[in-house]
């Protein structure tokens, strides 16, 4: 029996295929495993980061990524940090959105326990660049006109942009995008207002 004719008996080709892909399949899970520490830990520093970025220097010292309590908003779950400065709980920060002109817009807010705003950033948009990105702390500091807000100061009719009798101002050729923004942040304290117990002590 000659070599092609014992080939063909094993059925080498479809063999060595299977071999192959056993191989790649080892090799891509191996750099799977051995990389996924290094991402996560990476994803979990840029979260400390942005929520850093929301609160005042010092406010809190706890881990925030540990110290979470999930609710329901607008149907989905929502995951809020809690700040803490020693055993005190002095604030939390929660992500909110609102569609704007070209999709939807992701905000980073913290409130402190009494409700005022401590901060907001923009995460993430598809806003008109050179228009609507002045939402972007980089490019603006629109979004700095947030901080010490509550649903009482300025009262809740005047949580809008100046074209629609609200005290935050609009961008030229842009008004739709800090609209969207100003309802997302409105939306957030709202939110935690009538959750506060449950944010607070959950």
């Amino acid at each position: 029996m000659n070599l092609d004719a014992i080939r063909e008996k094993l059925g080498y080709q479809p063999v060595l295929l299977g071999v192959v892909a056993l191989v790649v399949s080892g090799a891509l899970a191996l750099a799977a495993t051995s990389t996924h520490d290094a991402i996560a830990a990476a994803e979990a520093a840029d979260l400390r980061n942005s929520l850093s970025d929301v609160l005042p220097k010092g406010f809190a010292d706890n881990d925030l990524v540990k110290d979470v309590v999930t609710l329901q908003y607008k149907d989905k779950p929502l995951t809020i940090y809690r700040a803490r400065l020693g055993s005190a709980l002095k604030g939390v920060v929660f992500q909110v959105s609102e569609r704007g002109y070209s999709g939807e817009i992701l905000v980073l807010m913290a409130v402190d326990v009494d409700g005022k705003m401590l901060g907001a950033r923009v995460l993430k948009h598809t806003e008109t660049p050179g228009l609507g990105d002045k939402i972007e702390i980089a490019k603006d500091k629109w979004i700095l006109s947030f901080n010490g807000k509550s649903l009482g100061e300025p009262p809740a009719d005047k949580w809008g942009v100046k074209k629609d009798g609200g005290v935050f101002d609009q961008f030229a050729g842009a008004t739709i995008t800090p609209r969207a923004v100003v309802k997302a942040v409105k939306g957030g304290m709202l939110f935690f207002s009538e959750h506060k117990a449950e944010i607070l002590g959950g």
